[in-house]
C-alpha cells in the first residue's frame, strides 16, 4: 500500500502557494528490502506546510514514495509525510470538517457551510444559482485555456474554481491555480468533497457551487478536478465520469451547464482522439439533464470527425457552434502553461481550443445573468 522512504533535505526547488518542493537525498533502507533505483541518488519531495510543517535543509524527513517506485506520476513528486523531528505546532482555531477522511492525514478545516461559519446563515437555506454558468471539465488541464478565454472575451469576469476530489485532495498541488490567481483570472477556489485547501471548504459539489455564488460572487463556476485523474481502459473506470455528475449538480440548483469536450488532435490512444470517450461517456450518459455543448469550430478533417461524433450528444444536449476567432492568440499568452498529458498548446491545439470555447461560451451567458 505504501512504499516508506527517509530522506534528508539538500534544497528548497521553489514553492508556491501551499506548497514546497524539495530535492532530498534518500538515506539507508534500515532493514527494509531495497534494490529500486529510487532507493539511491536524490529525488523531488513535495511538501505541504499546512500538514507537516516547513522542512528545512538538513531536516530529515518520511516519504511516501510508492507511486514513483511503481511509475505511476503524482507529478514526479515523493510527499512528505512528516518532519518527524521538528513537527509543526497545533494550527489555531479548526473547523469542523475532516476531510481525506480516516486516513493518517486527515485534516480539520473550516468549512463555510458548517454552522459557526461566518457563511453559514448565506448558505443555510440556499438553492439557487440564478442561471450562473457552470463549465464542468474532466482534466484540471482545462482549467487555464476555460479562464483564459472567458477573460478575453469578458474582461473582469469573476471565476471561481469549484474543485472535486477526482483528482489530487490538496488544492495546493495545483500551480495552476496559484498562477491563476496571481493574474487575477480566478477570484478563488472552493474545494468540496474529499479535497481541501482551497479558499472556501465545502462539504459537497452543491454547497461548493452555491458558495462560488454567494460567498465569492462568482459570474461562472468551473467544475473540474485538481491535476491528475485516474483511468483504467474501461467504459466506466474513470474518474472524469463525475464531469456528467457536475452538470446535473449545476442544473438542480437552478445554473446553466455548460459540458467541456475533451478533444485531443494528438493522443496516441484511438479512444482518446477526436472527442474522448470520457466526455462521451459522461455527458451522453450520466449527465440526465440538458447542458450547452460547445462544439469548437475546428478545421478540415479533424473538425468533421469532432462534429460528427457530438451528434449523439445532441440527442439530449444544446450542442453551440462556437466561433474560435481570436482564441488561439488568447491561448498563446496564457498566464500559466498550458499541458495536458504532457502535450502543450502547440503539440495540441485542439485540447485546448476545445476548452477555450466553453470559456467563451460561458462569458457570453454570464454577461445575460447581469
Amino acid at each position: 500500500m505504501i512504499h516508506w522512504r527517509r530522506a534528508r533535505v539538500h534544497r528548497v526547488i521553489r514553492e508556491w502557494q501551499g506548497a514546497v518542493e524539495l530535492e532530498v537525498a534518500l538515506l539507508p533502507a534500515d532493514g527494509r528490502s531495497a534494490g529500486a533505483p529510487e532507493d539511491t541518488g536524490t529525488l523531488r519531495a513535495l511538501a505541504y506546510p499546512a500538514l507537516v510543517g516547513r522542512p528545512e535543509p538538513g531536516d530529515e524527513v518520511l516519504l511516501n514514495a510508492g507511486a514513483l517506485v511503481r511509475n505511476l506520476g503524482t507529478g514526479g513528486y515523493a510527499p512528505v509525510v512528516a518532519v518527524p523531528d521538528r513537527l509543526p505546532p497545533d494550527p489555531g482555531a479548526d473547523g469542523h470538517l475532516v476531510k481525506a477522511r480516516y486516513t493518517p492525514l486527515q485534516a480539520l478545516v473550516a468549512g463555510a457551510d458548517e454552522q459557526g461559519s461566518a457563511h453559514h446563515d448565506v448558505l443555510r437555506d440556499a438553492d439557487s444559482l440564478a442561471g450562473m454558468p457552470v463549465v464542468t471539465a474532466d482534466l484540471h488541464s482545462a482549467l487555464p485555456a476555460i479562464c483564459v478565454a472567458a477573460a478575453a472575451d469578458r474582461p473582469g469576469v469573476r471565476i471561481a474554481f469549484v474543485m472535486t476530489d477526482g483528482g489530487a485532495l490538496p488544492a495546493w498541488f495545483s500551480r495552476t491555480v496559484d498562477g491563476l490567481r496571481r493574474a487575477g483570472l480566478l477570484v478563488g477556489t472552493v474545494t468540496t468533497g474529499q479535497s481541501f485547501g482551497g479558499d472556501l471548504e465545502c462539504v459537497s459539489l452543491h454547497s461548493g457551487l452555491l458558495a462560488a455564488r454567494l460567498v465569492l460572487d462568482a459570474d461562472i463556476a468551473v467544475v473540474a478536478p485538481g491535476p491528475g485523474n485516474l483511468g483504467t481502459g474501461t467504459r466506466w473506470g474513470f474518474s472524469g465520469v463525475a464531469a456528467g455528475d457536475a452538470v446535473n449538480a449545476a442544473a438542480v440548483l437552478g445554473g446553466r451547464p455548460v459540458a467541456s469536450l475533451r478533444v485531443s488532435a494528438a493522443d496516441p490512444r484511438e479512444r482518446h482522439r477526436g472527442v474522448s470517450h470520457h466526455s462521451l461517456t459522461a455527458y451522453g450518459r450520466v449527465a440526465l439533464v440538458p447542458a450547452d455543448v460547445p462544439v469548437p469550430d475546428l478545421p478540415g478533417e479533424f473538425g468533421d470527425r469532432v462534429r460528427a461524433q457530438c451528434a449523439a450528444l445532441g440527442e439530449r444536449h444544446r450542442l453551440v457552434p462556437v466561433d474560435l476567432t481570436g482564441l488561439p492568440e488568447a491561448l498563446a499568452a496564457s498566464p500559466v502553461a498550458l499541458s495536458s498529458m504532457g502535450r502543450g498548446l502547440d503539440d495540441d491545439p485542439a485540447c485546448f481550443l476545445a476548452a477555450a470555447a466553453a470559456g467563451r461560451w460561458a462569458a457570453g451567458l454570464s454577461g445575460e445573468v447581469d
